[in-house]
């Protein structure tokens, strides 16, 4: 039997600190993998459920959205995807009860990590107003209040439904058409808060605000740059890619502030040489860069190019691209002192990396969220575009982009439709296909909602899966919104403190996971999701449901709009709920791509959604090319005595479900309140290793805000900068604080200095 939650909160607790990894997995990671994994499963489930992640006839893992490859592995799960599937696959159950035990002000007392310990949610729960704990709810009950608040909206743009990127296919697609059935494009989701940067920069120079590669292409590569990123911690099963390029002949560039044990070397655990052996050192050169640099870095390396005889591919450019002369006469010109002191890189490691590129025909650029939260984020991503397109490495075998995307689905549910700014080709076949006027007017992005939510333009939340009040910027502004509402809604299969932070009323609506088994009266059903590189595949639990009655979240939707739309709405959704190809006959006919799709899904591995730059070389953007940008040099300014803080994740973390309370690449254990300070910054400031200060955010608008009671640790961060972990941190992040163009929360770039803490444990200033 799987061992019992914590009653104590470990969360609390001081962290301690070692030197950090310089190498990833190996026999570490294994032992690491079974002992989270036996402390929610007996031995027996560990075995029935490890064994079908990620294969044909499986689920698709719950973690990061790294494609599967060809052929899969038997064990075709990293660490932090068996974590994922543990915490999802627990034995341990959250019942009634537990709500009656604990009033809601109490658990608001916990932390994030010991209520994601209690186990599977398995009743519906409705706060009541005024009440003091949840009490269960019938399904048909809930159904019928979230329809009375929604029916009772001045306006359905009153109403904002999120996405969390666990969501289905099918699901999406559903959700989405319920939400402009109702008469609302507010669909915000987590690609706002994460790659959104990526998609808007994509989509105005390359016509597809997705990547152009495929693992083929990454083994292809004769050169990877993986700026922004830490796959050790974040994607982990990236490294077996990265390791299988290397021992193809790729060269490896990573360019990050901090140094990441991933990256510096893999010890594959599913090789003898990664067991027992030295495993593989993936990174070639190591740009240590300053936070918000890349800009500066990629700038510098096109000037380079530009002015190196022959190293521009003229006949791609003239035939395939347009805005090249506007970008070429302001990257002729060089700032070289600026770019240093944006950069922190000496010259010569600039000019390396200008030589390995110029060896290298085929080049792929890997990033994350390194890049995609900072103000000039999308300039950062258009330059890295025009680095790329200089030598025509965009619509070649073994070159492109890639954006490594975190949430399994969150590529699928944007292409599902789950977007505040739909394209209007996208409304007219949806409003073809159900025979309806889809709403025209944008909708609210995540930001977007947590202001209208402030300013009491949003009155019913709901939100399909993730944590939002953890997840979203500015904390104290996110909670303060979400209790303007009248009702919050929270589709979930955990308990988290977005359960605990609530509007007048809160529902909690437990759900299906993807490894449970799903069987309605038509009998097995499977969704499908699309990985971080457009293939898109089935995924089928085999594990019994932790509670008889439990919904999907197809059901969930299904049921639900058809009892706030009423029974003259002509959408067959008591047919989506039944039978899932029911829901993929009509996404085949809505969404580009998906011709044949129940087929096609059924097939092993799947299919690849079409991408014009990669498989034609055209570009659907408004020049009918590849557009060149002009992106001028732009860095963040810290003042005197402050520093940039970065957010990052644990290695026992996944955004915001916290595993456990180690980060051992990078020598931290049993806590997660520390910061991580240059020591030379340290001295500077008069901070010792080990001593406790608060972090206090500085912005425009004056408002302080303070995280406190955080342990420095001296680490090897690029000077200037600072790194810790989210959502602890993101109480730090203005909500106004947002990137240019696609209104990403600048959670990479927070402006902070740090206060010691005084004996009485206040800190001064």
């Amino acid at each position: 039997m799987a061992k019992q939650p914590p009653h104590r909160d470990p969360a609390q607790d001081a962290p301690q600190t070692s030197p950090p990894a310089h190498a990833a997995a190996g026999l570490p990671a294994i032992g690491h993998t079974l002992r989270m994994a036996a402390d929610q499963m007996s031995p027996g489930r560990v075995l029935a459920t490890l064994r079908r992640v990620n294969q044909p006839g499986g689920f698709d893992c719950p973690g990061c959205a790294w494609p599967e490859p060809d052929k899969p592995h038997l064990a075709e799960f990293c660490e932090n995807g068996a974590k994922a599937v543990a915490e999802e696959a627990t034995e341990r159950r959250i019942t009634p009860a537990f709500f009656a035990e604990h009033p809601v002000a109490e658990l608001a007392e916990r932390s994030g990590y010991w209520l994601g310990q209690q186990g599977r949610l398995t009743t519906p729960m409705l706060l009541d107003a005024g009440a003091a704990h949840y009490a269960p709810i019938g399904w048909d009950d809930a159904f019928a209040l979230i329809a009375e608040e929604l029916t009772a909206l001045g306006s359905p743009d009153e109403a904002a439904f999120y996405t969390s990127g666990r969501t289905s296919n099918e699901a999406a697609f559903a959700y989405q058409l319920f939400a402009r059935r109702l008469g609302t494009n507010n669909l915000p989701d987590c690609s706002n808060m994460c790659h959104e940067s990526s998609g808007s920069a994509l989509t105005e120079t390359l016509g597809v605000g997705k990547g152009s590669v495929s693992l083929k292409d990454l083994y292809q590569a004769d050169l990877i740059i993986v700026a922004g990123q830490n796959p050790g911690t974040n994607h982990p099963r990236m490294l077996s890619a990265l390791e299988r390029a290397k021992r193809a002949g790729a060269k490896i560039v990573s360019v990050n502030p901090l140094p990441e044990a991933g990256l510096e070397r893999f010890k594959n655990p599913q090789t003898p040489r990664g067991l027992v052996g030295g495993g593989t050192r993936l990174t070639d050169l190591f740009l240590q860069i300053r936070l918000g640099g890349d800009l500066a870095l990629f700038r510098a390396l096109n000037h380079l190019l530009l002015t190196t005889p022959g190293a521009v591919d003229d006949a791609f450019v003239a035939e395939h691209c347009a805005g090249y002369p506007e970008f070429a006469a302001e990257a002729a010109e060089l700032d070289r002192d600026a770019t240093l002191r944006a950069t922190g890189l000496p010259w010569e490691q600039v000019e390396e990396l200008h030589r390995l590129v110029l060896s290298s025909k085929k080049v792929v650029v890997c990033w994350a969220m390194g890049l995609t939260q900072h103000k000039h984020s999308v300039p950062t991503i258009r330059e890295v575009v025009n680095f790329l397109l200089l030598r025509g490495n965009v619509g070649r075998p073994g070159a492109g982009v890639c954006p490594v995307r975190g949430h399994s689905n969150v590529q699928g549910d944007r292409t599902m439709g789950i977007f505040e700014r739909p394209s209007a080709a996208f409304l007219d076949a949806l409003g073809k296909e159900f025979s309806f006027e889809p709403p025209r007017h944008h909708g609210f992005d995540t930001v977007d909602t947590i202001r209208a939510m402030r300013d009491g333009r949003v009155k019913v939340f709901f939100a399909m899966g993730g944590n939002f009040v953890s997840a979203g910027p500015d904390t104290g502004t996110t909670e303060a919104a979400m209790r303007r509402c009248r009702l919050t809604v929270h589709v979930s299969t955990k308990l988290n403190r977005s359960h605990l932070v609530t509007g007048a009323r809160a529902l909690i609506l437990p759900t299906l996971g993807r490894t449970d088994r799903d069987l309605t009266a038509a009998g097995q059903q499977f969704v499908s999701v699309e990985d971080s590189m457009g293939m898109v595949h089935a995924s089928r639990g085999g594990l019994r449901p932790p509670a008889p009655g439990l919904l999907s979240e197809v059901a969930i939707v299904a049921r639900l709009a058809r009892a706030a739309l009423g029974p003259q709405d002509p959408t067959p959704w008591e047919e989506f709920a039944l039978d899932y190809d029911r829901v993929r006959e009509r996404i085949a006919r809505v969404v580009p791509g998906f011709d044949d799709y129940n087929t096609r899904v059924r097939r092993p591995g799947g299919f690849a959604l079409p991408h014009a730059p990669r498989d034609t070389r055209t570009f659907p953007t408004a020049t009918g090319k590849a557009n060149f940008t002009v992106n001028p040099l732009t860095a963040p300014e810290v003042p005197p005595g402050r520093l940039l803080l970065q957010t990052l994740r644990s290695h026992d973390q996944y955004n915001t479900t916290v595993y456990g309370l180690d980060d051992r690449y990078r020598g931290i254990t049993g806590g997660r309140r520390v910061v991580l300070v240059n020591p030379a910054d340290a001295a500077g400031l008069g901070l010792a290793d080990g001593q406790y200060v608060d972090l206090v955010g500085e912005w425009s608008d004056g408002v302080e805000r303070r995280a406190p009671h955080f342990r420095v640790v001296h680490y090897p961060v690029a000077r200037g900068g600072a790194a810790a972990y989210y959502p602890e941190t993101n109480v730090l992040v203005p909500l106004d604080s947002t990137a240019d163009i696609s209104n990403t929360p600048t959670s990479k770039s927070v402006v902070v200095r740090l206060e010691a803490e005084q004996p009485n444990g206040r800190a001064a200033g």
